[in-house]
């Protein structure tokens, strides 16, 4: 038996006593989370599955992104939509929360990474990873209904002229995405917006309408054609009978019995995720479980681990926690085309991509007509190397602006009218980079700890997608901006938090092992984005459903 083996939890206990209120509670209905409700109810257990989002459907999905009650998640100010900003000294986080976790608000892109990335990192050699990974990728894709773009749309186009220019034409592919298209030929007719019985469960999941390519999936699919996870995983989850307590966060977790190890199981305290639940503590409840599965997203996760090792309801938790967090090594660039007769929001929300080089992977992002309120985090590019000089750099790039054409410098810098005229590149570096996270007292709010960056910056600035998207601005008649945060604060923007409790072959390189099994207890896993160990240089969330899959994969049925 290996060190790790000794130290990580059990996964299937040896009993199952009826005094439980469940098998496994699980926190967090994401990628990993989502996938672990489905296959422990597929086992014969009892799950319950904690949610602090709410349950949107696509009656209720905000027009726009100007809606902001209804699509930023902010409870202390009465927000209670389904995206969240999170601001850091180092970084800012775009992320979701709600019934079916990031799905909601993500692009669907669902792309296998790079086989390196398998031999980077604390997972590395953990095992063969090579071998064992192709299966539960395949899995991964048939259950999230993962399809090429079919519809190929005037930013697509742009980029396509971009890699043209760049010299890198032949890596611009369409997407490979989560969106149901509806029979072959469909797309981009009359009949787009059909409805269709189950595609993907013979029967078993719900009914769905064809993508009409509207550009809306980042504001949550209105029409039923995005493929979110409380349309496979979690519907089957639910109907099979795992229990989803929306609106509730879970702030403590303790081994029962005194048993440090959880080997009795865990007690687990939670509260509405109202302004009254969060910061008032009313409405707590408290549930049983023999064992707990870890799935609130790389920051939930973290935060919460955090809080209970620092309180002592959890304090066995490896000293890892927290470190190597990971970003993809992202930035954030836009062309802005003031007055263009193209439509730039029309397609999917990622509908193609490049690779401008071996570790630079660049996306062509798009948010519906109208929702423009992201065109405030941008502004001209400014060239230079990240450092105090570089809002000068800006002054100089939006006067050229400027003096070239005053009233198309006006339409550029205003919000209005941004997602009709934008292409947001969205790019990403497998190169290594990270942060640490740790939760201490902040000196402006010294009431409550809170979670903090520490550590190295990370690149903000890349010079080669700079490069790629100056050039190919300039062959598609648009304005090449960067974002204001990035300029003014050397902050980079991400949408792909990953690591701070990743895997490792032991509790001094990470927080849980290879199967997931948190170093130190019993019956306690982790499976959401901090569990990995490497940057992807793609959207993770296929790796996060993957490895989820093999998580699962090792626990046995229920007797």
């Amino acid at each position: 038996m290996t060190t790790a083996d000794r130290h990580a939890s059990a996964t299937a206990p040896q009993e199952h006593g009826h005094g439980f209120d469940y098998d496994y509670l699980i926190v967090g209905s994401g990628f990993g989370g989502s996938v672990c409700a489905h296959r422990l109810t597929e086992k014969g257990y009892r799950v319950a599955v904690m949610e602090q989002g709410k349950r949107w459907t696509p009656d209720n999905m905000p027009r726009s992104n100007w809606r902001l009650r209804r699509w930023l998640w902010r409870p202390m100010l009465g927000l209670r939509g389904f995206f969240t900003m999170s601001f850091f000294r180092h970084v800012i986080v775009l992320h979701g929360n709600a019934v079916g976790g990031g799905s909601i608000t993500y692009a669907q892109t669902l792309l296998v990474p790079p086989a390196r990335i398998w031999d980077n990192g604390q997972w590395a050699g953990l095992n063969d990873w090579h071998a064992v990974m192709p299966e539960h990728y395949a899995t991964a894709q048939r259950m999230l209904g993962v399809t090429t773009n079919r519809i190929i749309a005037p930013a697509d186009d742009a980029l396509k002229r971009m890699a043209e220019v760049a010299g890198c034409e032949d890596t611009w592919y369409p997407t490979e995405v989560g969106i149901f298209f509806g029979p072959e030929g469909e797309s981009g007719t009359p009949a787009a917006g059909s409805t269709h019985p189950d595609p993907y469960f013979a029967g078993e999941g719900p009914e769905r309408k064809s993508c009409i390519g509207c550009g809306g999936c980042m504001m949550g699919c209105r029409h039923g054609a995005k493929n979110t996870l409380d349309r496979n995983y979690l519907y089957l989850a639910e109907k099979h009978g795992a229990k989803v307590h929306a609106e509730t966060k879970v702030i403590d977790v303790v081994p029962l019995n005194g048993k440090a190890d959880g080997a009795d199981g865990y007690v687990v305290t939670t509260v509405p995720s109202t302004f009254a639940g969060l910061y008032l503590g009313r409405g707590k409840r408290t549930f049983t479980c023999q064992s707990i599965v870890f799935a609130g997203s790389s920051l939930g996760t973290q935060e919460l681990l955090f809080r209970l090792k620092d309180k002592g309801s959890l304090p066995n938790l490896s000293d890892a926690l927290g470190k190597r967090m990971r970003t993809n090594a992202e930035s954030l660039i836009s062309c802005r085309m003031p007055g263009s007769r193209d439509d730039m929001s029309k397609g999917i929300a990622i509908g193609s991509g490049i690779h401008i080089d071996e570790h630079t992977h660049i996306e062509a992002t798009r948010y519906p007509a109208g929702s423009d309120f992201m065109g405030l985090l941008f502004t001209a590019m400014a060239r230079g190397k990240p450092s105090w000089t570089r809002p000068f750099s800006w002054l100089k790039a939006m006067a050229k602006v400027v003096a070239a054409n005053p009233r198309r410098a006006l339409k550029f810098q205003l919000p209005w009218g941004f997602a009709k005229e934008t292409i947001i590149f969205l790019c990403m570096q497998t190169a290594e980079g990270h942060l640490d996270m740790t939760l201490k007292r902040l000196w402006y709010w010294p009431f409550r700890k809170a979670l903090v960056t520490e550590g190295k910056r990370i690149p903000t600035f890349i010079p080669e997608a700079n490069d790629f998207v100056t050039r190919g601005a300039e062959a598609i008649g648009a304005i090449p901006g960067s974002s204001i945060p990035e300029i003014l604060f050397n902050i980079p923007t991400t949408a792909h938090c990953m690591g701070g409790a990743a895997m490792a072959a032991s509790p001094e390189d990470g927080v849980c092992d290879g199967q997931n099994r948190v170093f130190h207890y019993r019956n306690m896993l982790i499976c959401d984005s901090s569990m990995l160990a490497a940057n992807l240089g793609v959207n993770p969330s296929l790796t996060i459903t993957a490895l989820a899959e093999h998580a699962m994969s090792h626990i046995p049925r229920k007797e």
